[in-house]
């Protein structure tokens, strides 16, 4: 910067033995109307003192005046989270609180928030791409001990107690995996980076944040309102792989033997989601008049499944139940009620959920994943997962003939264009069916104009 050749109103620039000093003339106090100014020191130069001043005048002048501090990342973020806590879902939190820790802390956490810039963040946002990936996968783990070693115990490979001594898990979760393994369920190879999607959401984090540092005259301005997520390759995106019906009804013939009969019914019938299905209470089931009422839903959190107000306000909704769902649901329900009256004081009554064991206990939202997935297993059907069965739903109805509208309002989506989006090139029924309309029209004319 140059040395100022006419003054500028309400700057003045002096020196003081060394160092170089500026005073600024500030807009009266509002309330009291008294004269207010800024003094500050310790300038090498001149010109960095006239810089400094120049800064100091143009964010007075907008407002947005911030006093230095030595705040760093780390410690405004948890401040940040636990102010925003009470407003945000569990499961947002969750996902906030992982974030926080396991990208932003590691990378910038000792910076000075007034520090992060555009450059800063984008930099950031580059390394996550590239080499962000630091969650232990103790499935994966387990999993490349077992193959090196499946020949084991003639072709069982290692035992449970072999996966808990060498990669450090349970004995519950070591069974589990193994049971997994033999089946083919393998884990899928992930690379170093995050997948952008992560990277999106870590940003849209910090953009939340820094508008509330903003807010809080921590931050002249929000850095992240102009950093860029690095351009990446445009890819296919992932469609639903619902099952056909004859998957379907091939699945079902070996649930409906299962004790939750009734509600794998309830999931291929409604298309609910999985927290959704953990969430029913049984005081929201009107089998007489055959509706369910769907407003709560469980969620898993830290590894601990906690009640929720679903997905969105279109998630809250109430809708029809056939007959053969019905009639399921009512042996379901009176066979519940038998366990209660033969457990006696033991049984648990602390809820009303409908997914419940023997004793009354609820299931743990990550069973029910793991109990469809034996499920399909044992019916040897195409393997899908558990949502897979919400997106069947909703492509047998539209299939069916039902109104993208009624499918929309039965799944809960927010607006009817989510399902056509999600689920109108996989209607295959409907796009036969026009296809065939406009060639027999074609077809017709053709032959009116043949001599």
């Amino acid at each position: 910067m140059t040395k100022r050749a006419a003054p500028i109103a309400g700057i003045t620039v002096s020196r003081r033995g060394s160092r170089w000093h500026y005073r600024l003339e500030l807009e009266p106090d509002p309330l009291t109307g008294k004269r207010q100014r800024e003094n500050k020191g310790g300038f090498e130069t001149e010109d960095d003192a006239w810089e400094s001043a120049v800064a100091s005048k143009q964010r007075h002048g907008t407002g947005r005046a911030v006093a230095p501090a030595r705040r760093t990342v780390r410690s405004f973020m948890a401040d940040w989270l636990a102010s925003v806590e009470e407003s945000i879902k569990p499961t947002t939190r969750q996902n906030y609180a992982d974030y926080i820790r396991a990208y932003v802390d590691p990378i910038i956490g000792d910076r000075r928030l007034q520090d992060v810039t555009v450059p800063v963040l984008n930099l950031l946002y580059q390394r996550l791409l590239a080499e962000g990936r630091v969650k232990v996968d103790k499935n994966t783990a387990m999993y490349l001990y077992w193959s090196e070693r499946r020949d084991q115990r003639e072709g069982l490979g290692p035992a449970p107690a072999d996966l808990v001594e060498a990669c450090g898990v349970t004995i519950h979760a070591a069974r589990a995996a193994v049971l997994r393994f033999r089946r083919g369920r393998v884990p899928v190879e992930t690379s170093a980076g995050l997948a952008p999607k992560t990277v999106k959401n870590v940003h849209r984090m910090l953009h939340r944040a820094f508008s509330d540092a903003v807010a809080w005259d921590y931050l002249v301005s929000n850095p992240a309102v102009h950093a860029r997520l690095p351009r990446q390759k445009r890819t296919t995106r992932t469609r639903p792989t619902p099952w056909t019906v004859d998957e379907l009804t091939a699945w079902l013939r070996l649930a409906l033997s299962d004790r939750f009969a009734a509600v794998w019914l309830l999931a291929a019938t409604t298309g609910m989601r999985r927290s959704e299905l953990a969430g029913v209470d049984r005081d929201l089931l009107d089998l007489d008049d055959a509706t369910l009422t769907i407003e709560d839903t469980r969620v898993v959190v830290a590894g601990q499944t906690v009640d929720s107000d679903g997905k969105s306000a279109s998630g809250v909704r109430m809708i029809s139940l056939d007959a053969f769902t019905v009639e399921l649901l009512r042996g379901y329900l009176a066979m519940l009620d038998a366990e209660a009256e033969a457990f006696g004081t033991g049984y648990d009554t602390s809820h009303r959920k409908l997914l419940r064991y023997e004793d009354g206990r609820m299931l743990h939202a990550d069973t029910i994943t793991r109990r469809f997935n034996r499920l399909v297993d044992l019916a040897g059907v195409r393997r899908i997962r558990l949502h897979d069965v919400r997106h069947t739903y909703a492509t047998l109805s539209l299939d069916s003939g039902v109104h993208s509208k009624i499918v929309s309002d039965r799944i809960g989506h927010a607006r009817e264009g989510i399902t056509v989006q999600i689920y109108g090139h996989r209607s295959t029924g409907h796009d036969r069916e026009a296809a065939e309309l406009v060639a027999k029209l074609i077809r017709q004319r053709l032959s009116e104009e043949q001599p």
